[in-house]
């Protein structure tokens, strides 16, 4: 009995030991009204003052790392920039995740939404609107922006004709430029942006009856070369860099040639044949006995008259000897981005499984191919037995960080590009869309009035101060572009966006010419301008005549801009309607 009472003691004495060590549970963090406490606005503020710091081909650039080391990434991108930037405010991280949400879908205008969302939030709070009327009316002017978009007659859009790869290069060098990251020369960035139109042309298939399927550019970086010296190459390039005894006249030159592709290992290792259970008798030497299988998967290419032997992870030795003896020509580790782009090349069904004979529906083809010499690399270039909807793009660039930026630019370049076939359209760049629109709200807005107090049941006076910090957050996005001290303006007929030096004094504007923004406009003494964010009166901004000898100079994507817009304008909206933030602490 003692015993007894002696374990429960035990026992009970254990228990409170190990519950004086639990820390008790906090309570939640509760914030009310998120938009009025100071630590949210002030990060709210540097956020919308990093951003447009690196907004247009002047922005600044920005080195971010971490604070134990690491690797060092400077980028002036957003789609670099946003998830480098950590918040422990889950606000912050609402804006920011709504941003990269846009371009991951859009590839471009990231900058543009996340300054115009910000300045949406600021304008409203210096307004003085309630938020539930700043909503309303911000929702209303949305939709004035969006359905003169689309109208036809428009005056900041352009149609892109694809007779014509003027105006597909002119989108490609706006975004290229966009990211002086990249350091290109002019000369550099028309290159690049031709190549960009290049190999998006490539991958949109011709002549090709039924559903259409897109191709794929994939992209190949080659560091301490010249940017002039990168190309684009119809079909894939693949890493060979033992091309030794290939006979190109026998070899490569057959039509058409036979493939074959494996996405398991050959590497000849136990542990590659898959999870399960294995009796191995005594004195039987596995290694040997999966070369045997593997050299009998040699005997039964060969036979089946395969030229071209792939596999996705590692070739044993012995394998690759026998195959190159046979005439076969062997690439392994080609990784699995690859292999799916050579699946649909060749047409070839990867073979996953060491254990079966190769179904002859598992062999692809080829028509031919070469050898391809780039520097130090060597690559095989394999070309379809059809039409080829799939090409290679080698980048080059003096230097790593380089490099990486304008790999990340040439690819949003070719997504943004994809969009046209979508929206054969683009809108004017450098500013004039932004201050366009700014122009055409301010005079609906006031032209309508009427109708519009009816509609949202607010006053007029609260009409026009929606208005007002509406377009004036579109002004700023404009005005975003300057970074050197130089004054933003608009001319007070087309409202297109102009910038002229510090040193410019007000009386001598007229005397200060130019183009617009977008190059469409070039300036002359009889324009009236105004200064962006101060009153000027209001004006329906008349449409340009298009002069088809005239052409503009800078574009933005109208899929990603008109996306853009609508995204600034509900994650504002979404910011302005957050009531608390609740946070668990533990």
């Amino acid at each position: 009995m003692a015993m007894s009472i002696n374990k429960r003691l035990s026992w009970r004495q254990s228990v409170e030991k190990v519950m004086s060590r639990l820390v008790q549970k906090s309570p939640s963090l509760c914030t009310d009204l998120p938009l009025d406490n100071s630590d949210i606005c002030t990060k709210l503020y540097l956020l919308r003052q990093l951003l447009k710091s690196c907004f247009g081909p002047t922005g600044r650039l920005k080195q971010v790392h971490n604070n134990i080391g690491g690797h060092v990434i400077t980028t002036s991108s957003s789609s670099v920039l946003l998830p480098a930037i950590s918040s422990s405010q889950s606000f912050i991280n609402l804006i920011k995740t709504s941003i990269l949400n846009h371009v991951s879908r859009f590839s471009d205008c990231g900058l543009f939404a996340a300054i115009l969302c910000l300045s949406l939030i600021e304008q409203a709070k210096q307004s003085g609107l309630s938020f539930s009327v700043a909503i309303k009316l911000n929702k209303h002017l949305l939709g004035l922006c969006t359905g003169y978009l689309q109208q036809e007659d428009c005056g900041c859009k352009v149609k892109l004709d694809f007779c014509s790869s003027h105006n597909l290069i002119t989108l490609a060098r706006s975004i290229i430029s966009s990211k002086p990251a990249c350091v290109l020369t002019e000369s550099e960035a028309l290159h690049i942006s031709k190549l960009a139109v290049h190999a998006f042309l490539l991958t949109v298939p011709c002549n090709r009856p039924g559903e259409v399927r897109l191709g794929k550019a994939v992209t190949v970086s080659v560091e301490g070369h010249p940017v002039l010296n990168s190309a684009v190459f119809p079909g894939l390039l693949v890493d060979a860099p033992d091309v030794s005894g290939i006979d190109e006249s026998e070899n490569m030159r057959s039509n058409p040639l036979r493939v074959v592709l494996f996405s398991a290992s050959l590497a000849g290792d136990l542990s590659e044949l898959g999870d399960g259970i294995f009796d191995v008798h005594p004195g039987v030497d596995t290694d040997l006995q999966i070369l045997d299988r593997l050299l009998e998967l040699v005997k039964q290419v060969v036979e089946d008259e395969v030229k071209l032997f792939v596999c996705q992870k590692v070739i044993h030795p012995v394998v690759q000897q026998h195959l190159k003896s046979r005439g076969v020509i062997v690439i392994e580790r080609l990784g699995n981005p690859l292999m799916e782009t050579l699946t649909q090349l060749t047409g070839a069904q990867p073979v996953a499984t060491l254990h079966t004979t190769i179904p002859a529906k598992a062999y692809g083809e080829v028509r031919d191919l070469s050898i391809i010499h780039f520097g130090s690399r060597t690559m095989l270039q394999l070309h379809p037995p059809g039409e080829s909807s799939i090409c290679t793009m080698i980048l080059c660039h003096r230097n790593e960080t380089m490099l990486g930026e304008l790999k990340v630019a040439f690819q949003k370049t070719e997504h943004v590009l994809r969009l046209t076939l979508r929206e054969p359209s683009a809108l004017l760049g450098g500013g004039c869309t932004e201050t366009h629109l700014a122009a055409y709200v301010r005079h609906k807005s006031i032209q309508e009035v009427p109708e519009t107090l009816s509609a949202l049941g607010c006053s007029q006076a609260e009409l026009l101060l929606g208005a007002g910090g509406f377009c004036r957050s579109l002004e700023s996005v404009a005005a975003a572009l300057e970074h050197d001290g130089g004054n933003s303006l608009m001319d007070l007929t087309h409202a297109h966006h102009w910038t002229h030096p510090a040193d410019v004094m007000r009386e001598h504007l007229d005397e200060s010419l130019g183009f617009c923004g977008c190059g469409l406009m070039e300036g002359s003494p009889e324009q009236r301008r105004a200064y962006l964010n101060t009153n000027y009166p209001q004006f329906s901004p008349a449409p340009l005549s298009r002069d088809t000898a005239v052409q503009p100079r800078v574009l933005d994507s109208f899929a990603a801009k008109f996306n853009a817009l609508q995204v600034a304008v509900e994650t504002a909206n979404l910011a302005l309607d957050v009531r608390y933030l609740v946070q668990d602490i533990n």
